[in-house]
């Protein structure tokens, strides 16, 4: 099951179980909100991870998580009682609050400082050269799957700015230097890599850098 996100967190749950397989597990994840309309097989990212229902009540859902998901995502790192950011998969004709987000983590980063700047708080978060090649200042990050907004940009890491309501309402809020962290990068950036690199081995193509800040892409 696939499923289309946008970045903006509707609440946070709780881990209620977690069973574990050999390199797989099974989560139980207390909420609300998400279960308003769910039905089995729907997707809702846990923590920026989309998962699939597979079982359902009133107060909790369960979804299984692969092994590749738990190789490389931090879910494999949280415990009973872990609070965690939820998101159901956007509907058509819904509002676009955040970014396009798949919910397919790319990678995981480490926070390496939190300072507050005013009302603001300034996240410098660790992350491998493949992700950052994506992430572009004033651009979309997806952080344990909150849509956030590039400040910055290094050789080895980025930062972002948590608005007030984004630290309240999201598990980022609560997190500190050391804390481990899913990232996604916007799949648009990997999209015009894939286009650029074909123009490239056409003779004949109209697309190159100039095409693409002329509409809007750059």
């Amino acid at each position: 099951m696939i499923g289309i996100f946008t970045g903006i967190i509707e609440e946070i749950g709780q881990i209620v179980s977690i069973k574990q397989g050999g390199r797989s597990a099974r989560l139980a994840v207390k909420a609300a909100v998400v279960l308003e309309d769910v039905k089995l097989g729907d997707s809702i990212a846990v923590n920026g991870v989309c998962l699939t229902v597979n079982e359902f009540d009133r107060s909790h859902f369960a979804a299984d998580v692969m092994p590749e998901t738990m190789d490389k995502t931090t879910l494999g790192r949280l415990r009973p009682g872990s609070p965690v950011n939820l998101e159901r998969a956007m509907q058509l004709g819904g509002r676009m609050g955040g970014h396009i987000v798949q919910g397919h983590v790319d990678a995981t980063g480490v926070i390496l400082q939190k300072q507050a700047l005013d009302i603001a708080h300034i996240f410098r978060i660790s992350a491998p050269g493949d992700l950052l090649r994506y992430v572009v200042p004033k651009g979309s990050i997806t952080v344990d799957g909150v849509s956030l907004t590039v400040v910055d940009v290094f050789s080895d890491s980025f930062t972002v700015s948590l608005i007030p309501h984004t630290s309240g309402q999201t598990i980022l809020g609560e997190k500190k230097a050391g804390d481990a962290v899913n990232l996604e990068s916007d799949i648009l950036g990997r999209y015009i890599e894939k286009l650029m690199k074909t123009a490239d081995d056409s003779k004949h193509s109209d697309l190159n850098m100039s095409f693409l800040a002329e509409n809007g892409f750059l």
